[in-house]
């Protein structure tokens, strides 16, 4: 059963008035050049996290398709045609953190007019290795705190994109945690600090601030290892009554089918940031529609725009997905109210 909410859509950082004033100059500047651009611009897509699991791969793989089917046929419909004006190169950074650099080091050698980041990890290696080259993020967690970008509304330098999270949802990942669990008394957060936003601490605030509300105890549950998974799972399984909550992490995405394993195996109710885990059997998860609109901030580039002076975009929409199947393994009747707020529920 499919359903779509306007209740989990969410504002933009953008300006909109000054997005369309931008918008409306560039098309301006473009036309008094006349319809054909004087050379094949080159627009490089990287994709793939640096790590070599076959599942994140997998992943990975279908996201890169979608992701360069969806920018090749925005750019198609603002006038851009692959092979005639503009060349799209998809590059696969998969493979650990030498190729990482050394498929950077080849998109930069390029000399494109934009590069297109799929991940932070991506956008962090390719801002080390230029200063010049625009770069567009499709997704990034904590653009400022990672030093990406001045602010959201003004980035400043040659980097510019969309974010995928913001601090906010760890209170929103308790409230529902709480909702479908009433009786919980622990909540227990996992996440590789390694991987994850600042820490964890990115999402902890406000996780932290909705627990004392919720009169909930949160315990930090870290894990930098595969092998620490089960193990701290199993530590939220039995007496007093607890939930986990996973944040947004790469560590986590690769290591979902773990993950969720693991909340089965010790039947912890878990919410997730990312449909990924749901996909793998996972309880519910609670994350931005991961939709593209890169083409928007790619054609505007080509057109002569600043990467700088295009401000960070927020998700415009969040979406909650549970999965009836793993909540009746738990044995938990969810409540209607929470029933009816869901975007897809999966049986």
């Amino acid at each position: 059963m499919t359903k779509q909410s306007a209740r989990n859509s969410a504002p933009t950082a953008v300006d909109r008035r000054g997005f369309m004033r931008l918008a409306g100059a560039s098309a301006a500047g473009w036309l008094a050049l006349g319809a054909s651009p004087d050379r094949v611009r080159i627009v490089c897509l990287l994709s793939g996290l640096p790590l070599s699991d076959p599942l994140a791969a997998k992943t990975t793989n279908e996201t890169a398709a979608s992701r360069l089917s969806a920018l090749v046929q925005g750019l198609n419909q603002r006038g851009w045609v692959d092979g005639v004006n503009v060349r799209v190169e998809i590059h696969s950074t998969l493979g650990g953190p030498e190729k990482l650099k050394a498929t950077v080091q080849e998109a930069v050698d390029l000399n494109p007019d934009v590069i297109v980041t799929a991940s932070t990890i991506e956008t962090a290696a390719v801002m080390a290795a230029t200063k010049t080259i625009p770069i567009v993020f499709a997704t990034a967690n904590d653009p400022v705190g990672n030093g990406f970008v001045e602010s959201l509304a003004h980035p400043g330098g040659n980097v510019t994109g969309f974010t995928n999270s913001t601090a906010e949802m760890g209170s929103k990942w308790l409230q529902l945690l709480k909702e479908a669990v009433p009786a919980i008394e622990r909540v227990g957060v996992i996440f590789n600090p390694v991987t994850t936003p600042r820490g964890g601490r990115f999402f902890l605030d406000a996780i932290e601030q909705e627990a004392k509300t919720a009169g909930v105890t949160l315990i930090p549950a870290p894990v930098q290892k595969a092998s620490m998974i089960d193990e701290a799972i199993a530590g939220f399984s039995g007496s007093p009554p607890a939930g986990m909550i996973a944040l947004v992490d790469s560590f986590l995405v690769v290591n979902r089918q773990a993950v969720v394993a693991a909340a089965a195996k010790h039947r912890v109710p878990m919410i997730y940031p990312f449909h990924y885990f749901i996909d793998a059997g996972g309880l519910m998860s609670y994350g931005a529609a991961l939709e593209i609109r890169l083409a928007d901030y790619v054609d505007l580039i080509l057109r002569g725009t600043k990467a700088g002076d295009l401000p960070v975009q927020s998700p415009r929409k969040y979406e909650l997905l549970i999965n009836g199947k793993a909540a009746d393994a738990l044995g938990l009747k969810l409540p209607a109210t929470l029933l009816a707020r869901a975007d897809e529920i999966r049986e």
